[in-house]
C-alpha cells in the first residue's frame, strides 16, 4: 500500500511536468562542476555551478540518466555524468581498479549511443580517449587541480557555448523499455505496485533526507542477508516489483524528503512526509499543525483556527473531503529505513481527527499566551531544557499516531509531562492542555468513572487530585497576598511533595496559611480565601490521600492551573470594571 501510493504520487507529478518529478529513467542531480570542452574535444575550463545559499554552497541541479546502484566493489558507471574517478579516470586515492572504472564509463557511452552520430558526442569521445586528467592538468594550476581530484565530485560535460550534453543529447538518451527481456529473469513478472509486468531489479535506489540516516542514503526495501531470502531468490528479487515501480517510489520519496519540500515535517526523530492523491488545500495547512513557520510564526494558529471553525463557517470544501490523504513517518535503522507509522484516509477523516485533537487540548489561556498548539511547541514544553531533541525515543511518533488515528495518547506523554512539571515546579498552559487531552481521551475510550475535565475551573469536579491542586493554588495565593512581591512561594519548595504525597505536606501548609491570613489587612480578602478553602476542603472527605498516582498527579496539575487562571480572570474583570467606573 505504501509503495503503491508513492508510485502513484510520482506518476501524478511526472504527468504534470514542470520539473517537480524527473521523467522515468532520469533523476535530478546536484552537479558541482561541469567540464567544458570545445568542438574539437579540447579542454577549455572547469565550471563551478555552486552558489552560496546562507552559509552553505549549493550545487545546481541537472536532469541526468538515473544513477546506477553500486554496492561493494561493483563497477557500474553513470551515463554522461559520474564521479571524477569514473568520468575522467582521476585517481588521487590510488585505486587499483581505476582503469576499469574509466573504461566502463567510456564503454557505456559507446554502447548507448552506438547509432548516434552527433558532433557534440564525437567531441566528448575525443576528449575522453586522450588522457583527460593530463590534459586538464596542463591547463589548471597543479594545486587547484589536485584539490578538485581529491573531492571526487560528481561532474558532467558541456561543449563551450552549448547546454550540458545530458540536455543536448536528451532525445537520444535511452528511454525505459517496459518490454525489456533479460534472460534468466522472471520474465514478465507481475508487479503488485504498478499493476503491470516488468523485470525485477536486484536493488533499489537509496532514499536521502531521513533525519539520522546515512548521508549517502538508506534503503526502504532491501534484502542483504541470506536469512532474509527465500525460494532461491537473491536481494530485492524477493520483493517482486518492476524496475519502473522501484524507480517511481524512490523518486517520489526523495522528492517528498528533499530540501525545500513543503510535504515534510520533522516530528521528533520521525521524518514525516504527507501527500494527497489530488491537489488539495488541506495539503498546504497540514504541516503547520505540527511544526513552526519561522517566517510566519502565527501561521500555525491561523491554520488551527480555520480548522476548528470550518464545520460552522463552511470553510471546509466538501469536494476535498473525499480525497485520499497519506501520512508516512520514517526513522533511521543503520543502512535501512524503518516505517514508524503509516496512516491513510480521506481528508475529511484526517480533518475530523486533527480537529478533535485541538478540541481535546483546548484549555483556558493566560491573556499573554499566543495560543500555539503545534506539536513542536507541545513537545518542547515537556522536554528537558525545552529542546525537542531531548524527547524520549518514539514519543513524538506515538503522539502523532494517536492524533491521526483518533486513538488514546501514549502513557509516556502523561509521565513525561508530569515529570517536567515537578522538575520545573510550574504548570504551563501547554502542559496542562496535554494532561487534560490525555485524561479526557483515556476516559472516553476506556469508559472510566472519572469526570471529564473542563476547559476552565470546574467547581463541581470532586476528583481528589483536582481539588488538592486547587487547594495548593489557593494556599499559594494567600501567601502572595500576605507577602506582596515574594520571590519564592510554597510552589518552589513543596509542589513535588504536595502533588505526590499530599498527607505529608498539606497539614503543614494549612497551619502556615493561618499565619498568612493574619497578615491580610483587607477583611474581604480573608473572607473570600476562607470561603474558597471551605468549599475545596469540604469536597475532599474526611481523610486526605496519602499518595496520588500518576493520573491524579496530572489532575493535581490541571486543578492548580485552573485555579491560578481563575484568579487572573477575576483580576482582569475587576480592573475592567474600575476603568468603566
Amino acid at each position: 500500500m505504501i509503495l503503491q501510493a508513492l508510485y502513484e504520487y510520482y506518476q501524478r507529478k511526472a504527468a504534470l511536468g514542470g520539473g517537480d518529478a524527473a521523467p522515468e529513467g532520469f533523476q535530478w542531480k546536484d552537479l558541482p562542476y561541469l567540464i567544458v570542452i570545445d568542438r574539437q574535444g579540447n579542454f577549455v575550463r572547469i565550471e563551478d555551478t555552486q552558489e552560496k545559499i546562507g552559509k552553505k554552497l549549493k550545487a545546481k541541479q541537472f536532469l541526468v540518466p538515473i544513477a546506477p546502484v553500486r554496492s561493494g566493489s561493483s563497477i557500474r558507471p553513470g551515463l554522461l555524468w559520474d564521479q571524477m574517478e569514473y568520468a575522467l579516470g582521476a585517481n588521487p586515492r590510488k585505486r587499483t581498479d581505476i582503469a576499469q572504472r574509466f573504461d566502463s564509463f567510456r564503454e557505456r557511452i559507446k554502447i548507448e549511443f552506438a547509432k548516434v552520430n552527433h558532433p557534440s558526442l564525437q567531441a566528448l569521445q575525443s576528449f575522453l580517449d586522450t588522457n583527460p586528467v593530463e590534459r586538464i592538468g596542463n591547463v589548471l594550476p597543479a594545486d587547484e587541480w589536485n584539490k578538485l581530484q581529491e573531492k571526487n565530485s560528481f561532474i558532467a560535460f558541456r561543449i563551450d557555448g552549448e547546454q550540458p550534453l545530458t540536455d543536448v543529447l536528451f532525445d537520444q538518451l535511452p528511454k525505459p523499455d517496459h518490454s525489456k527481456i533479460v534472460p534468466g529473469e522472471a520474465l514478465g513478472a507481475f508487479c503488485p505496485v504498478s499493476g503491470g509486468n516488468g523485470v525485477v531489479p536486484s536493488t533499489h535506489s537509496k532514499i536521502k533526507g531521513v533525519w539520522g540516516a546515512q548521508s549517502a542514503g538508506a534503503t526502504l526495501v532491501a534484502f542483504n542477508l541470506p536469512a532474509s531470502e527465500s525460494y532461491g531468490k537473491t536481494q530485492n528479487k524477493n520483493a517482486q516489483m518492476s524496475e519502473f515501480a522501484a524507480d517511481g517510489y524512490t523518486k517520489a520519496l526523495n522528492m517528498l524528503l528533499g530540501d525545500g519540500s513543503k510535504n515534510r515535517v520533522q516530528v521528533g526523530d520521525a521524518s514525516t512526509v504527507f501527500w494527497s492523491e489530488k491537489d488539495a488545500g488541506f495539503e498546504n495547512d497540514f504541516p503547520f499543525f505540527w511544526s513552526v513557520d519561522k517566517d510566519n510564526p502565527d501561521r500555525g494558529i491561523q491554520a488551527v483556527e480555520t480548522l476548528l471553525k470550518s464545520p460552522y463557517t463552511g470553510a471546509a470544501i466538501p469536494a476535498e473531503n473525499a480525497i485520499r490523504f497519506y501520512v508516512l513517518g520514517l526513522s533511521p535503522n543503520a543502512a535501512r529505513i524503518s516505517v514508524r507509522f503509516w496512516h491513510t484516509g480521506t481528508i475529511g477523516e484526517f480533518a475530523d481527527r486533527i480537529r478533535q485533537h485541538f478540541q481535546d487540548l483546548k484549555i483556558v489561556e493566560p491573556k499573554t499566551d499566543k495560543g500555539n498548539y503545534a506539536l513542536y511547541f507541545l513537545l518542547s514544553d515537556i522536554a528537558l531544557e525545552n529542546k525537542v531533541d531531548n524527547i524520549p525515543p518514539n514519543l513524538a511518533g506515538n503522539i502523532m499516531r494517536a492524533i491521526l488515528s483518533g486513538g488514546p495518547y501514549p502513557a509516556t506523554l502523561l509521565q513525561q509531562a508530569v515529570r517536567r512539571i515537578r522538575a520545573k515546579r510550574d504548570v504551563r498552559r501547554t502542559q496542562a492542555a496535554l494532561l487534560k487531552a490525555y485524561l479526557n481521551r483515556f476516559q472516553r475510550f476506556h469508559k472510566t468513572k472519572e469526570q471529564e475535565i473542563n476547559v476552565s475551573l470546574d467547581l463541581n469536579n470532586t476528583s481528589p487530585g483536582y481539588r488538592l491542586g486547587r487547594l495548593f493554588a489557593v494556599l499559594e495565593k494567600i501567601q502572595e497576598d500576605a507577602q506582596p512581591g515574594i520571590n519564592a512561594t510554597i510552589r518552589d519548595r513543596f509542589y513535588g511533595a504536595a502533588s505526590s504525597s499530599p498527607v505529608s505536606v498539606f497539614p503543614q501548609l494549612l497551619k502556615l496559611k493561618n499565619h498568612h491570613l493574619a497578615k491580610l489587612d483587607n477583611p474581604a480578602f480573608r473572607t473570600n480565601h476562607e470561603k474558597r478553602l471551605t468549599e475545596i476542603i469540604g469536597g475532599l472527605g474526611a481523610d486526605m490521600p496519602a499518595h496520588l498516582n500518576m493520573d491524579d498527579q496530572a489532575r493535581f496539575a490541571i486543578g492548580y492551573y485552573h485555579q491560578r487562571q481563575a484568579y487572573f480572570v477575576k483580576a482582569e474583570k475587576e480592573t475592567s470594571t474600575e476603568i468603566k467606573n
